[in-house]
């Protein structure tokens, strides 16, 4: 089954009016947030941002996923126009509950990295396979992307779009996802300023 467009709605947040488009995604709900018009060949500014439960609607300190979505819809409204691609991708693509697993053996002193492969998983699960045909039902071709992951960079590429540019996208620092933030960094290769996670 083929990423479907399902409708678009208008969406007034906080920070502005966003129009919301559905997709069915091989029975995942994935959604495109655009502003402002986002047709023709100018770059977009947009993000990828993958669910986090926790940390965009429970407001946890532990990452840093709640901030970076906020920054990101401020930043798109400031400039006018945009998009952010939330992808229903929970704890890095292994689950709600596999996350709160994952969270009890960080508890217990392991990393992000080190609780996944424990549970039996990869560091990383997600995909970006879907990013192609939301981009293009929604007229972006060309994209200055929000992202520390060089593998978003890598799967838009692999979808067609023209990546412009990488704008390192940080938010959210604070004393308990330093840990965290480093091993995205050390482990996963994100593109993180080291002095931004050492200690004053």
């Amino acid at each position: 089954m083929a990423v479907k467009f399902i409708e678009s709605c208008k969406l007034p947040t906080v920070m502005g009016t966003f129009d919301m488009h559905g997709f069915d995604d091989n029975g995942k709900e994935q959604v495109v947030l655009t502003y402002g018009d986002v047709s023709g060949d100018e770059p977009v500014l947009i993000r990828i941002h993958s669910e986090c439960l926790t940390g965009d609607a429970l407001f946890s300190l532990k990452c840093d996923c709640g901030p970076q979505l906020e920054a990101a819809m401020k930043n798109i409204v400031e400039q006018g126009r945009g998009a952010i691609l939330y992808l229903r991708q929970e704890g890095r693509g292994i689950g709600l509950l596999n996350k709160i697993r994952a969270y009890h053996l960080q508890d217990c002193g392991l990393d992000t990295v080190e609780a996944n492969e424990k549970l039996g998983f990869a560091a990383d699960m997600r995909e970006y396979s879907m990013l192609s045909t939301m981009l293009e039902h929604v007229g972006i071709k060309k994209v200055k992307v929000m992202t520390n992951n060089p593998r978003k960079l890598e799967a838009l590429k692999a979808a067609g779009v023209e990546v412009v540019e990488q704008l390192t996208h940080m938010a959210g620092l604070n004393s308990h996802n330093k840990k965290y933030l480093s091993v995205k960094s050390d482990k996963l290769g994100h593109l993180i300023t080291p002095d931004l996670l050492t200690d004053d």
